[in-house]
């Protein structure tokens, strides 16, 4: 909670403005008519030691604190950094008419390339919190598929399995789904308001808990018919990862009220990938000291550096 306070958001901003970066907006065709938007920064006058893609979790952005403040780190140690926003999310409701969801990873991929051609910034990483975790190890899954070259993807406290976290919101302290059912709810009145003969949806199904709301968006919005199918289109737990190709470092904390621990103990990973448990964390916290200094985007800096110098 103290990690996406308005004291670490302001932290978060002061931070990137007294980097010396040169941060530019742009709009990033993601394929299919698919129109993302993002954020650029460098420092002039510093060669790049290479580009990272930076994704957020479920209702951040790109200007989330944990974003500008990994941005920060990475800055400093010579990388150039791209804070690409998911659909819908950031002030980018209007660039695409259908609605965002947990399985469009295909146009993350597309943008990720386009990303890598448009700064061709050499090598590339990818780092995710959260869903966005999830997304930067599932782009690391289809990389070389796809043709793109990633030298490493950092993950801290990424979804492994959907069902297993609704299971853990539900179960546990209410603070967790009322966040993030307040803030979905307002991402689909925006969209409601923007496309209304597209989404006419009630302000009662607006106000169904997070797992009916969910039902509703996969039925009505996506082809994957049940909630169990959509859970399963983008877990990556258990063996899913085996034939990771990318290096990869996952780091997660025991006492994630979100993600359960166990889930991680049942990972199986290639041998180029590393796992590291924190004590504590939280969710995405990592906090350091009351100055909300945090642990996590040290680490996704560390944890690149290390892969940018093999």
């Amino acid at each position: 909670m103290l990690g996406s306070s308005p004291l670490r958001r302001r932290h978060g901003e002061q931070a990137l403005a007294a980097s010396g970066a040169v941060t530019t907006e742009h709009l990033i065709d993601a394929g299919d008519g698919v129109r993302l938007h993002g954020l650029h920064s460098a420092r002039p006058g510093v060669a790049p030691r290479g580009l990272v893609l930076l994704l957020h979790g479920w209702e951040g952005s790109a200007d989330s604190s944990y974003m500008r403040l990994t941005a920060v780190q990475l800055l400093a140690r010579g990388f150039e950094v791209f804070r690409l926003n998911f659909r819908d999310h950031g002030d980018t409701h209007h660039l695409n008419e259908e609605l965002f969801h947990s399985n469009r990873i295909d146009e993350v991929v597309r943008a990720a390339g386009e990303v890598a051609r448009r700064f061709n910034c050499r090598p590339m990483s990818v780092a995710g919190y959260s869903l966005g975790g999830n997304f930067a190890l599932r782009l690391a899954l289809r990389a070389p598929a796809a043709g793109l070259a990633i030298a490493h993807a950092a993950a801290v406290c990424p979804v492994l399995d959907p069902a297993r976290t609704m299971d853990a919101m539900e179960a546990g302290w209410p603070v967790y789904e009322r966040y993030f059912q307040r803030k979905w709810r307002a991402s689909l009145l925006r969209k409601r308001a923007l496309f209304p003969s597209r989404f006419e949806v009630d302000d009662h199904t607006l106000g169904l808990p997070l797992r009916a709301l969910t039902r509703w968006l996969v039925e009505r919005h996506t082809e994957f018919g049940t909630l169990e199918r959509y859970f399963d289109g983008y877990s990556i737990g258990g063996a899913r990862l085996a034939g990771l190709r990318v290096p990869v470092s996952i780091m997660t904390s025991a006492d994630d009220p979100v993600i359960p621990v166990a889930d991680f103990a049942a990972l199986q990973l290639p041998d180029t990938a590393t796992l590291e448990i924190a004590r504590w964390g939280g969710h995405c916290g990592f906090l350091e000291n009351l100055r909300l200094h945090g642990f996590a985007e040290r680490w996704v800096a560390a944890r690149l550096v290390a892969a940018a110098g093999r």
